[in-house]
């Protein structure tokens, strides 16, 4: 008797796992092969287009992967981890992905040798650590903002905009110092582009707000201001109450009472009122007559931000019943706060709380604001990187030199293991590569080159044959400069990348090339009901 079941090949589960392998490598790779054009100097743009036919042109690679139409989940799990790279340092997004898939490409190559997934990531994990050693013992430590270094980061960073550094170095200047160390404050969320606007660096916010009215005051100097975490409203009664005597009582009692305490407000000498909800027509029209400017509506992150420059304190609706000597608690101080009618914001200068600083950035056209917004914000917070923990040299050098250390590594590591060690030497790789490739150069040629020189340095000689770690800085500093091919020094050169980033991104790289690597199978799971409806 005949039988249609077929027997099961040993080789099919293996064969469904090296698929699995596969596809993901390909959808890592396919969304790397889409910024890697956009590296080094002479990167060049992306092209961004909806179904609508509205068009982005940037060389970001943050907004090309946070924009990107992805829909294979490791491709998602790459943009994911690129995304927390651009939130905790802001910068390094490409270069974390290019060594991301560099890692997923080179341990496919060796799983296809019949390489066991578990050898490979732990070679990856040893390689990866020893080349971070090694990152950090190369980085240079900044004087501070006036460091020549800092400017040169933020060039680096800001991609060759020199206005746009002179910016960001100024703004990093007067900001105390704690602050730029503080890991809740970000420079970078300092950065507010403008169409029509001069650059500017000053002392104070900006407000995306206008005043109240236009008959209140356009300007006020020596400013004290209240902030209202709420609305500017007298206490309301519920409709079926106004119906009796007594809740109509309650009602004027409320209003009375509003109006009493509004009045209270303009006699303590307040210039400007800042609320967080609405404002009532009385008492608008109050402090118009007061002379005194009210902004309306105004985000909480903003008046976050308000508070901490002025030294205010939020007050609720309900404390306005507090008595003139309590209230003068809450009041903070300013220098001066106007309103820019041309770009129809406010702005809230000198004030007598922590120094904040303003970047401005103007452009001539909305496309050009969005790009030159983000290229200020990538200076920005690479320069407070850099401030927190130094200075490496740029260009793909620091990796290069990394992944000589790395192949040092591989001699003493035993049994398969030392594939994986492989992976991170030649992913290390990549970077100076892409960069070279982009500067029109042959990559190949190039990076032996670097190595080549690398290996004649006196110190990298001495690092070679010292038993214990010491600092490397000349070792890692020799890359290829892109305007001439030739091999130079970095950092004499200014090209230089803050140590954080650097760090952040082999990390991210490593933890999302072990994730997909350790994949063993996909799965369509089941319809939980969870899952968000498809658009359209």
């Amino acid at each position: 008797m005949s039988s249609n079941v077929k027997p099961v090949s040993k080789n099919t589960d293996v064969d469904e796992r090296f698929g699995a392998l596969l596809s993901n490598a390909a959808a890592i790779r396919a969304i790397s092969s889409a910024i890697e054009g956009t590296l080094g100097p002479k990167g060049l743009n992306c092209m961004l287009v909806d179904r609508f036919g509205d068009v982005v042109v940037t060389n970001d690679g943050s907004t090309i992967l946070d924009r990107i139409d992805a829909a294979h989940p490791a491709a998602r799990m790459l943009i994911k981890t690129a995304k927390a790279q651009d939130d905790e340092v802001g910068d390094g997004t490409t270069t974390a992905t290019i060594l991301a898939s560099a890692l997923i490409s080179e341990g496919v190559s060796h799983v296809a040798r019949g390489v066991p997934v578990t050898k490979i990531i732990e070679g990856l994990r040893l390689g990866v650590e020893r080349a971070r050693e090694f990152i950090e013992r190369s980085a240079r430590k900044l004087s501070g903002p006036e460091d020549p270094l800092l400017w040169r980061t933020a060039l680096i960073a800001g991609r060759q905009h020199k206005d746009i550094a002179d910016l960001v170095v100024e703004a990093a200047k007067l900001i105390d110092p704690d602050k730029l160390t503080d890991p809740a404050f970000k420079l970078s969320r300092t950065v507010i582009a403008k169409e029509g606007a001069e650059n500017q660096v000053f002392t104070g916010l900006i407000v995306d707000k206008t005043r109240a009215n236009r008959q209140m005051p356009k300007s006020v100097e020596n400013v004290r201001l209240l902030v209202i975490d709420g609305a500017l409203e007298p206490e309301q009664v519920e409709d079926d109450a106004l119906s009796t005597e007594s809740g109509f009582a309650r009602y004027m009692q409320l209003q009375n009472e509003f109006r009493g305490n509004v009045r209270k407000i303009a006699d303590l000498g307040i210039k400007l009122i800042v609320a967080a909800k609405g404002i009532d027509d009385f008492a608008e029209e109050l402090l118009t007559d007061a002379g005194v400017m009210a902004i309306r509506r105004v985000s909480s992150k903003d008046i976050e931000r308000i508070v901490e420059h002025t030294g205010a304190r939020t007050l609720k609706r309900s404390g306005l019943k507090k008595e003139p000597e309590e209230l003068e608690r809450f009041i903070g101080t300013c220098r001066r706060v106007f309103e820019d009618e041309r770009l129809e914001h406010i702005r809230i200068e000198g004030g007598g709380g922590r120094p904040m600083a303003t970047i401005l950035v103007g452009a001539s056209t909305q496309e050009v604001k969005d790009e030159r917004e983000r290229i200020a914000e990538d200076a920005a917070a690479a320069v407070q990187a850099a401030l927190k923990g130094g200075v490496v040299a740029g260009g793909g050098a620091v990796e290069v030199a990394a992944a000589r250390e790395v192949q040092r590594l591989r001699d003493s590591v035993r049994g398969m293991a030392a594939y994986g060690v492989d992976c991170v030497a030649e992913a290390l790789r990549k970077p100076l590569m892409q960069i070279v490739a982009n500067a029109g150069f042959n990559p190949l040629e190039k990076v032996e080159d670097v190595i080549a020189a690398q290996a004649k340095h006196p110190e990298c000689v001495t690092v070679a044959q010292a038993k214990h770690p010491e600092p490397v800085e000349g070792c890692a500093a020799l890359g290829i400069d892109c305007d001439t091919g030739e091999v130079a020094d970095m950092l004499e050169l200014g090209v230089v990348d803050p140590l954080p980033v650097k760090l952040h991104a082999l990390r991210a790289a490593a933890e999302v090339a072990e994730a997909v690597l350790r994949i063993n199978t996909i799965i369509r799971k089941r319809d939980d009901g969870n899952s968000p409806e498809p658009a359209g």
